[in-house]
């Protein structure tokens, strides 16, 4: 282990390299973090057998089953596919784990609980934001801002908006010591009971403040759940299906957004002589019943391992992972080798203020960028636009009220039913080629929504069905491209020792972005007319088209040893390279020229080879 004095001493070298990739400085925190990429390469099966007897036994972990397990684990851990050649493992062991790797969806009943549990949060999350879409079509005159003027406007978007305004400016940033104080469970169950309340409590509401009380307050609920479901899933899941299960939260938001959207329908037609407004008091409301179900249940799945080992309760976190996995060596395997990423992040831990070193270490900063660069598109590309407001979009359009809340009902299907395949294609084509190819789609799809409101009403049935297709093939095209990418890139590029602060500060990024987006775009859609406002976002998705050539590293497939390899390249040297992919498409797809594609990283591999070489 390098002592944390000699890494100070080495980051305070002032000296300039050779090296065009950065400072000595930087080359040093590239090598802590490998050594994060995996602590236990380079030892030997003996010596990792005997540091995961004395992990067992110094912690208490069980009988002589357990020891033999940890045993085992703990070489197990250097290198899980490599399990054929690990010695002492019976041949039912080796089913066992090898079967983690053919049957990969092959989990214990707890693992199925988790997954629904993180599921069901994801739809809470749907619902929330967009119940509100069918049910301001009329609660917004009953709350007297129902009317074209720029006062009114203003203020239907600031309501609307308000919850997200909550998870920029505090929610968001009480992630951390949520999960601290309460664990992941107790998080999720205090948000999903705030989310809950506040849902039931907008249905209720008698003035428009009263209700932008309600939903600012529902954004208590939004912001530390977002944040910590994902983690969640990432620390109890098996590495197998890890990236899997990362994804279905943006999966499963589709899906609530989708009963978001069933949830208007079904309420449209309720009416009371005593209660005014009961249609959109119910579906206000409506969101808090998956979040009660996660409420009831969320105790009944086991507390994140991670969590207990943060919390030095390591019987406990053994306890936990045994019910997560098949089998008791597969459970010391993955707690071993969580004890070793803990200790190491511990012992290579620098930075005091976690937030500074996001912006003073530069490979930090590159990584900073990319993921704000996505972050900020997810919302500015315009896709919240048709969530919240769809509804009375296809109202301006002239669709009925009924006609108009069925239509958004298509629109969260697509997204929905799009959404399921990019947990292949995320990982086949890659995050950075999904969002070439999409923005410039989801570009034209914006401009041909707001262009068919210039098809003249005498051409009524052409006219709608224009104006339909256009918010379609955007939610086509976005599914499987910014849609699920920003929240998984973000929670892969920065090094583990700040990533929760990293994906702490992606998470309120986007919400404040899509604050901004919900209380802008009545006045907007007013002042630009609605074809301006639709080409204003369709310009957005050709602005995000050049940040991701120009500052957004592929990160398919790579360790976190190649992402810091990755993110040391300067900012200027990357967006050169973007610009030359240019040429190389037009020479290889257009031209049809044999021309080899350009891997900027070979560039940081010589330099790293002269380096060995001038310092033997």
């Amino acid at each position: 282990m390098i002592e944390k004095e000699k890494i100070e001493a080495t980051l305070s070298e002032k000296a300039v390299p050779q090296s065009p990739f950065g400072t000595a400085a930087e080359r040093a925190r590239r090598s802590l973090n490998a050594k994060l990429s995996n602590p236990l390469a380079g030892l030997s099966h003996t010596e990792l057998r005997n540091q995961g007897r004395t992990f067992a036994e110094l912690h208490e972990m069980g009988d002589e089953s357990d020891i033999r397990a940890f045993e085992l684990g703990a070489v197990l851990a250097q290198s899980p596919e490599r399990y054929a050649n690990v010695t002492g493992l019976t041949n039912q062991e080796k089913r066992v784990v090898g079967r983690e790797f053919t049957h990969r969806w092959s989990q214990p009943w707890k693992m199925y609980a988790v997954i629904t549990l993180c599921s069901l949060s994801a739809t809470v999350q749907g619902m929330d934001q967009t119940v509100v879409n069918g049910a301001q079509i009329f609660y917004k005159h009953q709350f007297g801002i129902g009317d074209d003027s720029s006062r009114s406007t203003w203020l239907v978007g600031l309501v609307n908006s308000a919850p997200y305004l909550c998870c920029a400016l505090i929610s968001s940033w009480l992630t951390v010591p949520f999960n601290h104080w309460f664990g992941r469970r107790g998080t999720i169950f205090i948000a999903c009971a705030l989310s809950a309340i506040t849902c039931l409590w907008q249905g209720f509401v008698a003035t428009r403040w009263a209700m932008f009380v309600a939903r600012f307050m529902l954004g208590f609920g939004i912001g530390p759940k977002s944040a910590t479901v994902p983690i969640y899933a990432a620390e109890t899941a098996p590495p197998s299906i890890r990236g899997a299960l990362v994804m279905q939260w943006q999966v499963w938001t589709a899906f609530g957004t989708m009963v978001g959207y069933a949830a208007d329908l079904i309420f449209y037609n309720v009416n009371s002589s005593t209660i005014v407004g009961l249609n959109w008091r119910c579906m206000m409301a409506s969101a808090m019943f998956p979040a009660l179900v996660v409420c009831c249940f969320v105790f009944t799945c086991p507390e994140s391992p991670h969590w207990y080992m943060r919390q030095k309760q390591y019987c406990r976190a053994y306890r936990s992972i045994c019910t997560l996995r098949n089998h008791k060596i597969q459970a010391a395997r993955d707690l071993y080798y969580m004890h070793t990423l803990l200790e190491a992040e511990n012992n290579m831990d620098l930075g005091r203020n976690k937030l500074l070193e996001l912006i003073k270490v530069p490979r930090n900063r590159r990584a900073m960028l990319a993921s704000q660069i996505v972050m900020f598109m997810q919302q500015f590309c315009g896709v919240n636009v048709i969530s919240y407001y769809s509804s009375e979009i296809f109202l301006e359009a002239k669709f009925s009220p009924a006609a108009a809340l069925a239509a958004s009902l298509g629109w969260g299907l697509i997204n929905w039913v799009l959404s399921i395949p990019a947990i292949y294609t995320i990982d086949t084509f890659g995050r950075r080629n999904l969002l070439l190819l999409t923005f410039p789609l989801m570009s034209m799809a914006m401009l041909f929504t707001g262009f068919s409101f210039w098809i003249p009403e005498s051409s009524h049935s052409a006219r709608l069905a224009c104006i339909a297709l256009g918010t379609y093939l955007f939610g086509v095209v976005y599914s499987p491209g910014e849609g699920p990418v920003p929240f998984t890139y973000t929670a892969e590029v920065y090094p583990l020792y700040v990533r929760s602060y990293g994906m702490a500060l992606g998470t309120a990024t986007m919400w404040f972005c899509n604050f901004i987006l919900g209380v802008t775009w009545p006045s907007l859609r007013a002042a630009f007319t609605i074809q301006g406002a639709f080409g204003w976002h369709a310009g957005w998705c050709v602005v995000g088209w050049w940040m991701v050539l120009l500052f957004m590293p592929e990160t398919k497939g790579k360790t976190l040893e190649e992402l810091d390899q990755v993110f040391s390249v300067p900012t200027r040297l990357h967006a050169q390279y973007g610009l030359r992919q240019i040429g190389y498409f037009f020479n290889r797809y257009l031209l049809q020229r044999d021309v080899r594609p350009e891997i900027l990283y070979e560039r940081e591999e010589l330099v790293k080879t002269q380096d060995v070489g001038f310092n033997a």
